[in-house]
């Protein structure tokens, strides 16, 4: 018997140390969403205040996206792992598949803020948002299996980001507009916590 507990501890991972990896993750992945911005050489004369806002106006747009939407995920992450000290191997490999994702964020914000009215480029954009917010709704899944509203909270990107993606097909001028709604699945984690009014 104490063989068999002992093999099931060993088993379980310290999630703290996963915490430690994914802050790195997160904070390189951020930081990177700015290495698309302009440099210097692009511009062949000193550069006006047209030239200027016509160069940095949409890839500025495309960067605050992705960093909000990063910055949501992360929230999420570390809300997440803060109720689950220790988890399975399984549990483990899906949250470094999460981590996987949120490393390639850089490279899709970067076609995206440069090929933002491409829609190829825009429909690849919002899968890759909706695979993350998948992946993140089904780790919350994991920690409660139930709907519970924490993971009705962590669902509603993915509600955002589907509809959004289907936009970018056709429209993708107006997709980031669907997309910065993914923004209120704080607002939704907010009042759902928020304790209840006395009826006094």
């Amino acid at each position: 018997m104490t063989d068999v507990t002992t093999d099931l501890r060993t088993d379980q991972f310290e999630m703290r140390r996963l915490e430690s990896l994914s802050n790195t993750i997160f904070g390189v992945a951020m930081t990177l969403l700015a290495n698309d911005l302009p440099k210097a050489g692009e511009f062949k004369e000193m550069p006006t205040w047209h030239d200027l806002g016509q160069l940095y106006s949409g890839r500025i747009g495309g960067l605050i996206l992705s960093f909000i939407i990063a910055g949501v995920f992360w929230i999420s992450h570390h809300r997440r792992l803060a109720r689950q000290p220790e988890a399975g191997r399984d549990v483990v490999l899906l949250n470094l598949i999460f981590l996987l994702s949120i490393i390639l964020l850089p490279v899709t914000n970067g076609l995206y803020t440069n090929y933002n009215m491409s829609n190829a480029v825009a429909v690849l954009y919002g899968l890759h948002l909706t695979v993350i917010a998948g992946l993140n709704a089904w780790l919350w899944w994991l920690v409660f299996g139930g709907w519970r509203h924490e993971f009705v909270a962590a669902l509603f990107p993915l509600v955002v980001f589907l509809p959004g993606t289907a936009v970018a097909a056709v429209a993708p001028q107006y997709a980031a507009y669907v997309w910065f709604l993914a923004f209120g699945a704080l607002l939704i984690r907010r009042l759902a916590s928020a304790p209840p009014a006395s009826d006094a």
